[in-house]
């Protein structure tokens, strides 16, 4: 019998976007800064612990945004300039065969691990805010999956709104004959604002949120307790260092509590 429907983010739980991600944020905001500022890590986590900027492009613009207003200046930014800068690194110049930072994104899991899943019958599939593009590439071109479920930054409002949550859990209870708990899995402040929300929402059903650390936060402890304790006051009920760490028996346990 099935304990629970397991969703996974993508962006640093399924793939490592440090070099990749926000590398083509801070590359951005660095160009329309005119090389004045180049966001770190920690400035991008700062941003993003608010749990409203899931969006790079439009954190980029943000950091923009703030640089100016730091150094008393207005500037009017042209959203589709900073998209169009951004993709050029991200996926490359190529929009027909991408060479960008994406290609050497390191994987986090591997596909024996929702493999398990599947047998030990917990449905799963995956909400992401990167584009469907983005995500297929991740999860078909590099892990082999064949049509996964996947609900991405085309087909519902961004996060922490938890619309493409409900619309990933609905698809995947199709054939199952009750309301199972739902896991939620992501590494950002959003991805755990998405659950409260959720639960919020809809208090009749169990919803659970998983936090992991993305690899950039595993530099030292102070960063991963930092960022782990940051994850928990968000409503992380449990915080991994890697998503397979989320075996069946950890999804039962959590189910438990």
């Amino acid at each position: 019998m099935s304990s629970a429907i397991a969703i996974f983010d993508i962006d640093g739980v399924v793939r490592d976007v440090g070099n990749s991600y926000r590398r083509a944020l801070a590359d951005t905001v660095e160009r329309f800064t005119g090389g004045a500022y180049r966001p770190s890590e920690l400035d991008i986590d700062t941003l993003k612990s608010v749990g409203i900027w899931n969006n790079d492009w439009e954190a980029s613009q943000e950091l923009i945004c703030r640089y100016f207003r730091s150094q008393g200046q207005s500037i009017k930014t042209n959203y589709q300039e900073i998209v169009a800068f951004f993709q050029s690194r991200y996926r490359g110049e190529d929009p027909d065969n991408w060479d960008g930072y994406i290609c050497n994104e390191p994987l986090l899991l591997q596909p024996s691990y929702l493999n398990g899943l599947t047998n030990a019958g917990i449905p799963w599939g995956f909400f992401s805010g990167a584009t469907r593009a983005s995500a297929n590439y991740v999860l078909s071109k590099r892990l082999g999956l064949q049509s996964p479920l996947l609900i991405a930054m085309e087909d519902a409002p961004g996060k922490p709104d938890p619309t493409g949550l409900f619309a990933a859990v609905e698809q995947l209870e199709q054939n199952l004959d009750k309301m199972l708990p739902v896991v939620y899995v992501g590494d950002t402040v959003g991805d755990m604002y998405t659950v409260e929300k959720a639960r919020s929402r809809f208090p009749q059903r169990a919803w659970i949120g998983v936090g992991i650390l993305p690899p950039h936060v595993q530099v030292s402890e102070e960063r991963r307790s930092d960022y782990t304790k940051t994850l928990i006051e968000s409503g992380a009920t449990k915080v991994f260092s890697n998503v397979q760490e989320l075996t069946p028996a950890e999804i039962e346990q959590l189910v438990l509590l």
